[in-house]
């Protein structure tokens, strides 16, 4: 589902700023993995999924989704292939919109717009259901504005958004990072719900070890812009967070340095 080869992407090339963010990154996805991406400050995780999303283009490699080489295709044209959940629960809705009205633009990204209603009562009857779903009363409040939500109802309302019309891939780019440890906890168990229930290929960031243990079937580590691990199966179900450590140290021939990782 996710191929990228030999990927290289440097930020300020030729200058005194220079950063190697990707340095010769391959890796593959089959349809259905659910992966977990852990690493410490500036391994290159996030830059990864930029480089999936199209945000700008890699210098080098490949990246190829469902078998489409999408290397060369900006931004808004890889948009049907994905789904997107980012760090900041602002992101990824439109914040003076009603709850029904942000899922119908969802619903419609990619299709061609007409001049009938914004919404039908079918759609409507839809919308409510998949909110109830998610638990969190949202469903009788399908017209107030999406600005007065929670970060975590909002964070929720995202990952159903970038998944109503079942990505070929899912990023989610630490996207309960930003929300206290209940919260948090809730919207990973409505995000394993999702990706299960719909069977998607899903690339999740997390700064936290235990929740990078714990959710998806296989578990890769980055490290100066390469994997460094990638753990899967039955190791990944025994793995502990000193196991994790352990490894990176070995792996990598440093210490693991990112304190929100430790501390988690």
């Amino acid at each position: 589902m996710l191929e990228l080869s030999h990927v290289y992407k440097v930020f300020n090339a030729g200058t005194v700023n220079e950063k190697i963010a990707l340095k010769d990154l391959s890796l593959t996805l089959n349809d259905g993995d659910f992966v977990t991406v852990i690493g410490g400050n500036g391994a290159g995780k996030s830059t990864m999924l930029n480089a999936i999303a199209g945000v700008w283009r890699v210098d080098a490699g490949k990246v190829i989704i469902d078998g489409v080489d999408v290397t060369a295709m900006p931004e808004h044209k890889r948009a049907k292939f994905l789904g997107r959940v980012f760090q900041d629960p602002m992101l990824g809705t439109a914040a003076d919109m009603g709850i029904e009205e942000n899922l119908a633009l969802a619903a419609r990204r990619g299709k061609s717009r007409g001049l009938g209603w914004g919404i039908r009562k079918a759609e409507r009857a839809a919308y409510k259901e998949k909110l109830a779903m998610l638990e969190l009363g949202l469903e009788n409040r399908m017209t107030s504005k999406v600005g007065l939500l929670s970060g975590g109802q909002r964070q929720a309302l995202t990952l159903l958004m970038a998944t109503l019309q079942r990505p070929k891939l899912l990023l989610l780019d630490e996207h309960t990072a930003a929300l206290d440890p209940k919260t948090a906890a809730k919207v990973l168990s409505l995000t394993d719900r999702i990706v299960t229930e719909n069977k998607l290929t899903t690339v999740m960031i997390t700064h936290n070890m235990k929740d990078a243990i714990a959710h998806g079937n296989r578990l890769i580590m980055m490290h100066e812009g390469r994997v460094i691990l990638d753990i899967a199966g039955e190791d990944k179900k025994k793995l502990t967070v000193d196991d994790l450590l352990a490894k990176f140290s070995v792996a990598s021939g440093s210490e693991f340095a990112n304190d929100r990782a430790m501390l988690s």
